[in-house]
């Protein structure tokens, strides 16, 4: 009975041996095959982003997107050659995980398509952090562009998120990649004929040339005229600024020229 038991169990355990040392075989290509995998996933990373940084003007939100795909493509290469590895059929589970994805593609086909527009926004930037754009009836200073949304800041400070799809799929008027014209303004400032005229113009000349935010390019003019109902003389000064502010640079050139001339400054309305 004994011998019996004996022989049986060196049977089983002839038996058991290869399985034991196939599996060992399995489960130690498998550990290295996942080292190796997580190594070259890594390396992946990391050479897309170096090659991204090469070049201009690329994004860094989509050096890292693109670098996390490549990451994560070499990881899922690489748990289906550990299941491979096991004698799992990665052919039916490839086809399982495709159906699934397209399930989850379907049931979230608004938010993917705000992904992909903000992968093409990120791409080909019609518009940068800073500039002031207009997006439908929204406009704003662009505050941050992500890959799902736009936010958009009003002059009034009001938060506007606009999705990326709505972004990418209708003309985006931006107000800041081309310089502005400048602002002008025009002022008529009458002066007695009796006197002298040329001490009068250099004098108004002075005052508009000295002033901070009138610009030198396009010059001001300072010219004589005569008005077609009084026959008055009068002198017209035409000028720009940068910025929205041609009425405060006139109330400033007004109140300098009557100090200059010590006299009535603007008897006719500014034009």
């Amino acid at each position: 009975m004994l011998e019996e038991q004996t022989q049986q169990m060196i049977t089983d355990a002839s038996t058991l041996l290869p399985l034991i040392v196939n599996n060992a075989e399995n489960v130690v290509g498998a550990v290295v095959i996942l080292l190796v995998g997580l190594w070259l996933s890594g390396k992946a990373h990391i050479l897309v982003v170096r090659s991204l940084d090469h070049a201009p003007h690329f994004d860094e939100m989509l050096k890292g997107f693109f670098g996390s795909l490549a990451r994560y493509s070499v990881l899922t290469v690489t748990a289906l050659a550990v299941l491979s590895q096991f004698g799992i059929q990665t052919a039916s589970l490839v086809a399982v995980l495709g159906a699934a994805g397209l399930a989850i593609g379907l049931a979230l086909q608004g938010t993917l398509s705000n992904l992909a527009a903000g992968v093409m926004l990120l791409i080909f930037r019609p518009f940068r952090i800073g500039h002031k754009v207009q997006v439908g009836g929204s406009t704003g200073t662009v505050k941050e562009l992500s890959l799902f949304w736009t936010e958009l800041v009003t002059d009034d400070k009001v938060q506007i998120i606009v999705p990326n799809s709505g972004v990418w799929g209708q003309p985006v008027h931006n107000y800041s990649i081309y310089p502005a014209p400048p602002h002008t303004g025009e002022l008529h400032f009458r002066i007695a004929e009796a006197g002298e005229i040329e001490p009068a113009i250099d004098k108004v000349r002075a005052v508009v040339e000295a002033h901070p935010r009138v610009l030198a390019d396009p010059a001001p003019s300072v010219l004589f005229n005569r008005t077609a109902t009084e026959s008055a003389l009068e002198i017209v000064v035409a000028f720009s600024t940068a910025g929205d502010e041609v009425a405060a640079v006139k109330s400033d050139i007004i109140q300098a020229v009557h100090a200059a001339l010590e006299t009535e400054p603007a008897k006719l309305p500014a034009g």
